[in-house]
């Protein structure tokens, strides 16, 4: 999830390394190589969240739309604008820590799993309050499907505070007398 969440850095990085001469990376191997990885990473992430079918009934008590909140990465995407080649192993070092620490961060507050693949995938994020039978709690939602108070998705529990909606949005039926 990680990783595929700063394609776009790597995208950048390919076409600061681009060579106009030879019209291809300076640094072919290593171009291709951290282009295959991020290849592999989204569509993973795409996989596996459109393969997640279980979970709970809930109802959808209040709902707040948080997409724009799948953009909060872009920080490090200022490190683009500097001096930066492929070909330098101090700048790669200096990459990989810079990379570490981030995923520290992200993996200490869970917001490796708020990602831009899964915003190109047709996901939003969404801040519910949910109920199940008696118990109500608090948490962000991935859904491919716009949330509404009422609704009645299935969600399975990703981390300690972010859902997925594994089913379709059903409406509570009314019927009538």
């Amino acid at each position: 999830m990680f990783v595929s969440s700063y394609f776009p850095l790597v995208l950048i990085f390919i076409i600061k390394d681009f060579n106009t001469t030879s019209m291809r990376p300076s640094h072919p191997r290593i171009a291709i190589a951290i282009a295959g990885v991020m290849i592999i990473a989204c569509a993973a992430v795409v996989v596996a969240a459109r393969s997640i079918k279980t979970g709970l009934p809930t109802e959808l008590l209040k709902v707040s739309n948080k997409s724009a909140d799948m953009f909060t990465y872009t920080i490090p995407y200022m490190i683009s604008f500097y001096n930066f080649t492929l070909g330098d192993w101090k700048t790669l070092a200096c990459l990989v820590v810079f990379m570490s620490i981030m995923f520290m961060l992200c993996y200490k507050t869970n917001n490796f799993l708020v990602n831009p693949v899964l915003a190109l995938a047709d996901y939003g994020l969404y801040d519910c309050e949910f109920k199940s039978g008696d118990t109500k709690w608090q948490g962000l939602a991935l859904s491919r499907a716009v949330l509404k108070v009422g609704d009645h998705p299935k969600v399975e529990q990703i981390s300690q505070f972010l859902y997925l909606v594994t089913s379709p949005v059903e409406k509570e039926e009314t019927h009538g007398d």
